[in-house]
């Protein structure tokens, strides 16, 4: 029974309009004998006779009542239904008074009965059906109100009775008179319907009543011309007396137009007014500087150099452009500036007012002006200033400038013109050069050393010399020597043999010295060259003996180490290095994954397993995230937003942290694509980069479509970049997230078969992963989820603020998603990776819920040693769930095999049904988890934050604009009301009733009995 049928029942959904009768026949207006069948042929008989009007009618009559056990039936014509679902019958009838008729039995009646009989078509016949109120079905006995005696003349009754529901074609009418004296003047067959009607500017159609004489017919409503529906669904009741009752949902006129004709019409907006949202207000004057000449606008265009900004309401009016600032001031000092300016004299009527500053170098020769280099710094910035000063370095000495101070307003880049400014221009005074960059060595002998060197990056004029300071490095530079040069080389001599020189260099112009260079250490030889072509030749001779020397001292260490491992048997330090792998059993063609770190020298396994791309063929378009150097993220990025307690703004986990960019991919001979960028920032150290890369030389070794597919990277050039193929569509666990409740199961497990395809490739490549988890799977357009973020089994212990990686023994370790003995003994196989998918399978089908909801990292521990696991999430498939609780056995060797989950899979999808049997949510060992993420109703002050709890907050203002404001209220909702407060999402309509379930069983609990 719905909500507003009991709104009825309580009468208070009052008519809108009266009832229509519609005729299915009326024996009033029949000119011709009716020739209704009667049984036996000595009871009713047909005659004729003139009404009050004295207009001529066909009645019938009867009287044998001086004859016991009278049994006289009068059948009518077939009737068709028309698709009626009840009708009504008008019966106007005397009755003679069986008290004034003398001498009469005791049989006398003054009563008859109604029977209908329902038929598909036009079959009955003299004797069938049998007269009897079986097959007949009987309406009523009709009584009289008024009888008459044969003084009187006779008394008129009417008499409506009606039945339903009806089914068939048709139906026939039959009268039962048991001993009655009567006459029946006219029968009239009707139905009742609702007309049709306009209310809140929307129609419904002429409505047949419905079944039952307390049924309510719903109509669907179609909104008037220039209206638009305002909730849904958009219909009206139609009552068992032909009456409308109140309207659920309604209609508002559109943009343009003005409700007309008491709300029933929707006329455009004249000429010079406007309205510009839907709803039920009236048209408006165009706002300041702004007009319109046609009818039913939804805005005002601006006039003639008047602009609205994007993010203005249309109802605003329309601005200009600011004018120029004013009383421009400089203030040189050698090679900065301070400029300061006051605020332009109209700002165009809007208060968001900016600055740009534009520098420009003249060259007064040739008497032009170009844009300043990019090495000028203008602070705080150049452009969307709000202060009205700033300051200028690093510009270059006895050089004149120009500068432009633009003011710009919310519309000024609505305007074709360029903005107006001040402009100022301004020498820069004389000043010394910039250090000298670092010093190189190019050779050294016993006593001598020659140096190398950049002039300085600006040397602000004319560079007259260079001055070269050394001491040794043992002295310190009280008794430092110096010495000039013209040009950016020199050659000292004088030195002791092996002894280290501590050498600066800087540069002198008219204006002075400028700074000096970094220190630098450089040593002398030994011994005297016997010759000039020795001396060049012995950097490449040390050098070569140096690389034997290394490859004898490597080949000695692995021939130990094998030695020892094959006389003790036991796993190595060196094998941790290889993720704790046993020597694979490897079939001939079968690739193994082989760890870059293993490598002596990292460039080595970069240029392996990674391709060089030259930077040429790479366009940065834009920066999409940032990350540390174990995640590698797409275009929505990977945050810690969905895993941490902490805003996003406060999460700053450490490592080398390089930006995330979207951009294109152009080879040659290839056609270009969108890829993924991550780069690593400047002032890395060798480590940092090596580390950095190492992502690179792992997914280089990956070829497989559920494996985020490595492009390239970019080493020989600044930034060094590492280049992936770009997925649309980000992170899983986000993914899932933004579309809760959107996808079919069988969508949900095509996905989880694409990751598990991607793990059995690893595993089959011995390649253990350790963090597997939904955040560190990539969805593309196409919904291909592929495996990505290779770099944790180096660098779990890189980020001590992100509590999704908890510490274990000395490492990180990601908890919720880690098997027992990995967090217990940090024993990573394959089997810990499917136990960490079974997470995932669970991650998948609540749509990124969080594992373990809000409980503690030890909480988890505790509860998996002691068996317990994770429940099925809603509606989640049984043999989802109970290949999830396979993935979770305790016994490492007893979990399914990556290739067996794979087979697993592919069978529930070819067989769909198996995917509909849902497992209880109170079932077993994970009745105690569950417990944990039902909310206490009892525990929340308000609807809201109940809503807060169940992650449902953005419904807030529905429920409560609604009326449904209190937890008595909220538990008597149903589906339809959630669809009419707003809540359409199926998943968002579950989880809110699931709790709402909840909310209902508790307060049977809470609730005294009564009595």
């Amino acid at each position: 029974m719905t909500m507003d049928y009991l709104l009825f029942l309580c009468g208070f959904l009052l008519p809108l309009s009266s009832a229509v009768e519609e005729t299915l026949m009326d024996t009033k207006w029949a000119t011709t004998e009716l020739a209704w069948t009667s049984h036996p042929e000595t009871g009713w008989e047909e005659v004729s006779g003139y009404d009050d009007a004295m207009n001529p009618i066909r009645t019938y009559q009867v009287c044998n009542i001086r004859e016991l056990n009278q049994n006289n039936w009068l059948r009518s014509d077939f009737i068709p239904r028309k698709d009626v679902l009840r009708v009504y019958v008008e019966m106007k009838f005397t009755v003679r008074d069986c008290n004034s008729i003398p001498n009469i039995p005791g049989s006398c009646k003054e009563t008859f009965n109604l029977f209908h009989y329902e038929s598909d078509s036009d079959s009955a016949t003299a004797t069938s059906p049998f007269w009897m109120e079986n097959p007949y079905i009987k309406v009523d006995t009709i009584a009289p109100d008024e009888s008459f005696s044969m003084l009187e003349s006779g008394r008129v009754n009417t008499k409506i009775r009606s039945f339903g529901p009806l089914s068939k074609a048709g139906f026939y009418l039959a009268f039962q008179d048991l001993g009655a004296c009567m006459s029946l003047i006219s029968v009239r067959v009707f139905y009742k319907k609702c007309s049709t009607t306009i209310a809140n500017f929307a129609v419904f159609p002429e409505t047949a009543t419905g079944a039952e004489a307390t049924s309510l017919v719903i109509a669907p409503g179609t909104c008037v011309a220039n209206a638009l529906e305002v909730s849904v669904p958009l219909k009206l009741y139609c009552n068992g007396d032909g009456e409308w009752m109140v309207p659920v949902g309604s209609c508002t006129c559109m943009a343009g137009f003005e409700p007309a004709v008491k709300d029933t019409q929707c006329q455009a907006c004249s000429p010079g007014t406007f309205k510009s949202k839907q709803g039920e207000g009236f048209c408006s004057p165009c706002p300041p500087n702004s007009r319109t000449s046609s009818g039913a606008s939804s805005i005002c265009s601006c006039r003639t150099g008047y602009y609205r900004a994007d993010n203005d309401s249309p109802d605003s009016g329309c601005t200009t452009v600011p004018s120029a600032p004013r009383s421009v001031i400089s203030i040189v000092n050698e090679t900065s500036l301070v400029l300061e300016w006051s605020e332009p004299r109209d700002q165009g009527g809007r208060e968001d007012l900016l600055y740009n500053v534009i520098c420009k170098k003249c060259l007064p020769e040739r008497g032009t002006c170009t844009r300043c280099d990019d090495n000028v710094d203008i602070s705080p910035r150049h452009l969307g200033l709000t202060e009205r000063h700033v300051t200028v370095r690093n510009l270059q000495a006895h050089t004149q400038y120009s500068f432009e101070i633009q003011a710009v307003n919310g519309v000024s880049n609505k305007s074709p013109y360029t903005p107006h400014f001040a402009s100022v221009n301004i020498t820069t005074n004389q000043a010394a050069p910039s250090a000298v960059p670092t010093v190189h060595l190019m050779g050294a002998s016993a006593n001598a050393m020659s140096l190398s060197w950049l002039p300085p990056e600006k040397p602000n004029g004319i560079i007259l010399d260079y001055e070269i300071k050394y001491h040794e490095k043992d002295q310190g530079e009280a008794i430092a020597h110096t010495m000039t040069a013209q040009r950016s080389s020199a050659r000292i001599e004088g030195l002791k043999p092996g002894t280290p020189y501590v050498v600066q260099v800087r540069a002198r112009t008219v204006a002075g010295y400028g700074r000096y260079s970094i220190p630098t250490d450089f040593s002398t030889n030994h011994q005297a060259d016997p010759d000039k072509t020795l001396q060049e030749q012995l950097p490449l001779i040390v050098g070569s003996l140096t690389a034997g020397l290394v490859f004898i001292i490597v080949v000695v260490v692995i021939a130990i180490v094998c030695l020892r491992k094959q006389r003790n048997g036991s796993e190595s330090e060196y094998t941790e290095k290889l993720q704790q792998y046993k020597s694979p059993i490897v079939t001939p063609g079968m690739k193994v994954y082989i760890d870059p770190f293993t490598y002596e020298d990292p460039n080595e396994a970069i240029r392996e397993f990674a391709k060089e791309i030259d930077v040429s063929c790479v366009k940065i378009e834009e920066v999409i995230g940032a990350g540390n150097q174990h995640k590698l993220l797409s275009n929505r990025g990977k945050t810690a937003r969905h895993t941490l307690a902490i805003p996003l703004e406060d999460f700053t986990p450490s490592g080398e942290f390089g930006e995330v960019c979207r951009g294109r991919l152009k080879l040659p001979g290839r056609r270009e694509i969108i890829v993924a960028i991550k780069t690593l920032k400047a002032g890395y150290t060798e480590r940092q980069r090596r580390d950095f890369l190492s992502e690179a030389s792992i997914m280089g070794q990956f070829d497989h479509p559920n494996i985020i597919r490595l492009e390239g990277v970019v080493t020989k050039s600044r930034p060094v970049m590492i280049v992936t193929e770009f997925m649309e569509n980000g992170a899983l666990d986000s993914f899932l997230r933004l579309n809760d409740g959107q996808f079919t199961v069988i969508q949900l497990v095509g996905m989880l078969r694409g990751i598990a395809s991607g793990m059995k490739y690893l595993s089959d490549m011995n390649y253990v992963h350790r963090d597997l988890a939904a955040r560190n799977i990539l969805v593309n357009s196409n919904l291909v989820c592929k495996v990505s973020d290779f770099g944790l089994s180096r660098f779990l212990e890189d980020d001590p603020t992100d509590p999704t990686y908890t510490s274990s023994l000395g490492g990180k370790i990601p908890i919720r998603w880690t098997a027992p003995e990995a967090i217990a003994y940090r024993k990573f196989t394959s089997a810990s990776d499917v136990w960490s998918y079974g997470i995932v399978m669970w991650e998948v089908m609540s749509y990124g819920e969080r594992p373990y909801w809000d409980m503690s990292n030890q909480d988890v521990i505790n509860a998996v040693e002691q068996d317990y696991r994770l429940p099925p999430p809603m509606d989640c498939p049984t043999a989802l769930h109970q290949l999830m609780l396979d993935c979770w056995v305790k016994e490492r060797n007893l979990r399914p095999k990556f290739s067996q989950i794979v087979n697993t899979l592919d069978k529930l999808i070819r067989n769909a049904a198996s995917l509909k049997v849902v497992t209880s949510t109170h079932s077993g060992a994970s009745q105690p988890l569950l417990d944990r993420c039902v909310p206490d109703y009892t525990t929340f002050t308000t609807v809201g934050d109940w809503l807060d709890a169940i992650k449902m907050s953005r419904y807030r203002d529905n429920f409560l604009s609604s009326g449904f404001a209190s937890f008595d209220l909220v538990a008597q909702m149903t589906a339809e009301d959630l669809l009419r407060i707003g809540v359409t999402l199926a998943g968002h309509q579950k989880k809110i009733l699931g709790s709402i379930q909840d909310m209902r069983l508790q307060m049977n609990q809470t609730l005294p009995v009564q009595v």
